[in-house]
């Protein structure tokens, strides 16, 4: 059964970055601006509390056509495996959805500064949440070797 879900974006990433690219992203400056006509300053009292937020983004500049449903090889390099859509974090996912812990560097207003957040200008944002380090994940992670190759150079 295939539901549909109507969500309205709570704001917009304002970035110097106007296409999706794959690396070094904390080099760009971001900020995201919440709806004035839906939020004032107070919806980010106590936001700066927090060293972190998660913001859960929907890709917009993806094109319909780009979905991947099934395997595909990460950045289409084929020296790397074909994994499944939901055993990477590429863009080109059904429903589009983008999420990224990012540090809080300042909140003026309705406009939150922060560093490392992989979203292009003009991105919707759907959610905001501070990161609690209650909700990192519990016990010993692991990732494939060719993650850890894809990431190198993400973060610059």
């Amino acid at each position: 059964m295939t539901e549909s879900i109507q969500i309205s974006p709570i704001g917009y990433v304002h970035s110097a970055r106007k296409t999706p690219e794959d690396d070094f992203w904390n080099a760009v400056p971001t900020e995201i601006e919440l709806d004035a006509s839906r939020f004032s300053p107070d919806s980010l009292a106590g936001l700066t509390d927090f060293s972190h937020i998660e913001v859960i983004f929907y890709m917009n500049h993806v094109e319909s056509e780009a979905i991947q449903m099934g395997a595909r090889h990460p950045r289409n390099r084929k020296d790397w495996p074909l994994v499944g859509i939901f055993a990477q974090r590429g863009k080109n996912r059904p429903n589009r959805l983008g999420t990224t812990v990012c540090r809080i560097l300042s909140v003026e207003g309705l406009r939150i500064r922060v560093e490392g957040l992989d979203a292009i200008q003009g991105t919707p944002v759907l959610d905001i949440k501070p990161w609690v380090d209650e909700f990192a994940p519990q016990g010993p992670t692991r990732q494939p070797e060719w993650m850890t190759e894809l990431m190198k150079n993400y973060w610059k």
